[in-house]
């Protein structure tokens, strides 16, 4: 069901010649957020940015959806570790984030709260990584707080990492290839 889910928006061309920098930001807790990233940044030509909240997130058992279930729905802004970017030789940001309660994860809004001014402009992807459901109702809450109409291109994964498999490893090269066009 999840696994045929690349969206495409208008995308503008590239006009000839003209090389544009790509940057992945993301969240992972579990290493699925991760996994994609890495992939993507192999076939898009992309930099990495892994967000890291200075108080980390429980990993197991019920309080790991306890507590990142509440800081998703509580919209709350972790602090993160320090990170060095410099926004302006960016092009294109992809999000990439787990779906917490069916929103995406705190360390993204308070990556993009602390850099709204520098994001303008800016072109946009996203995906999510779930176990369950709600990925298309995160993305969509991402686009509405990044005050945007919609994303370039958009997928939503089930357990990449987890459960890797040919099916999988082929919803990621689709992705990548909307990304590229």
């Amino acid at each position: 069901m999840y696994g045929e889910f690349v969206h495409l928006m208008t995308i503008q061309s590239k006009r000839e010649g003209e090389c544009m920098k790509t940057l992945i930001v993301y969240y992972s807790l579990e290493g699925n957020t991760q996994y994609v990233a890495d992939k993507v940044k192999e076939k898009v030509d992309a930099d990495t940015l892994r967000l890291v909240p200075k108080k980390a997130y429980s990993d197991k058992g019920f309080a790991k959806f306890f507590w990142g279930g509440k800081s998703a729905l509580m919209a709350e802004k972790p602090e993160l570790e320090d990170y060095n970017v410099d926004l302006s030789k960016y092009d294109r940001i992809i999000f990439g984030f787990p779906v917490w309660a069916g929103t995406f994860t705190p360390p993204i809004r308070t990556f993009i709260e602390d850099n709204r001014k520098a994001l303008a402009g800016k072109r946009f992807s996203a995906y999510a990584c779930m176990a369950g459901s709600g990925g298309e109702k995160a993305i969509n809450k991402l686009a509405q707080f990044l005050e945007i109409p919609g994303f370039e291109a958009t997928s939503i994964f089930v357990d990449p990492k987890a459960s890797a498999n040919a099916e999988k490893e082929a919803q990621i090269n689709g992705f990548c290839v909307a990304l590229n066009q």
